[in-house]
């Protein structure tokens, strides 16, 4: 009988990741292979996806991994395979007033499939701050305000950094968020917050017009889930390049 697909999910194992300012950021992966195989293999791609991947986890950036998904599907002599691959990625941000530095974590992804064609798509999780412009407006002091999380992927054309994602998501919030703020950072990032509100579905237009006119970014999707603080349930908004332009 031949199978549809073969592959080997949750591989963990230590990589390095490109970063913008030149260095080489050490993280864990999370790998996910899946590849359409000849009806007549029967061995297991373990083994062929560890060797691969030791081979190049010193050095992943979105160049190279393309090569490293058509490399593992000449090697299991495979119609097409695909790899994701999830990892925490960490950058040093200032605080904006007191320029404190802490770390923030990001949950990024590459996946790229591999067939006659290649397919690559970068993923970013990124934390934010909304603030609701109807509790603004209907009370007479304050306003309910809370953490989101959006999800922005893309296909570019030509290379594009981490940094450079997570920061075009950022700016289309209310507020980013920082790991560690003294009171006088506080204080900004609330009175931005304030001054910038923005309902879930804000947040979706405003990445995804700033993901449009990205010169690099050929195609997007962004979803945006706010943790409501005054609701027991999540308040969820996504579009796309093809909604956007249909």
């Amino acid at each position: 009988m031949k199978l549809t697909v073969v592959g080997v999910e949750n591989i963990r194992c230590p990589i390095k990741i490109r970063e913008r300012g030149g260095g080489r950021q050490s993280t864990v992966a999370d790998l996910s292979l899946r590849a359409r195989m000849p009806s007549e293999t029967r061995e297991t791609c373990l083994t062929t996806v560890r060797a691969i991947i030791n081979k190049y986890q010193d050095d992943i950036n979105p160049n190279i991994f393309p090569c490293i998904v058509d490399e593992l599907r000449t090697e299991l002599q495979a119609d097409a395979a695909q790899i994701e691959m999830t990892f925490p990625y960490f950058i040093e941000k200032q605080a904006p007033i007191t320029k404190t530095s802490s770390l923030m974590e990001y949950t990024c992804r590459f996946t790229c499939q591999v067939s006659d064609k290649q397919d690559f798509t970068i993923s970013v999780w990124v934390p934010c701050t909304t603030l609701c412009p109807c509790s603004k407006e209907i009370s007479r002091f304050g306003a309910h305000n809370q953490r989101a999380e959006i999800n922005l992927n893309v296909k570019f054309t030509k290379f594009i950094w981490l940094e450079d994602l997570i920061e075009l998501v950022e700016s289309g919030s209310s507020s980013e968020v920082y790991s560690l703020l003294k009171r006088p950072d506080e204080k900004y990032v609330t009175e931005k917050a304030y001054e910038n509100p923005m309902f879930v579905e804000d947040v979706v237009r405003k990445v995804a017009e700033l993901a449009m006119r990205h010169d690099d970014i050929s195609w997007f999707s962004v979803g945006a889930e706010s943790f409501e603080s005054i609701h027991k349930h999540s308040a969820y908004a996504f579009t796309d390049l093809e909604a956007i332009s249909g």
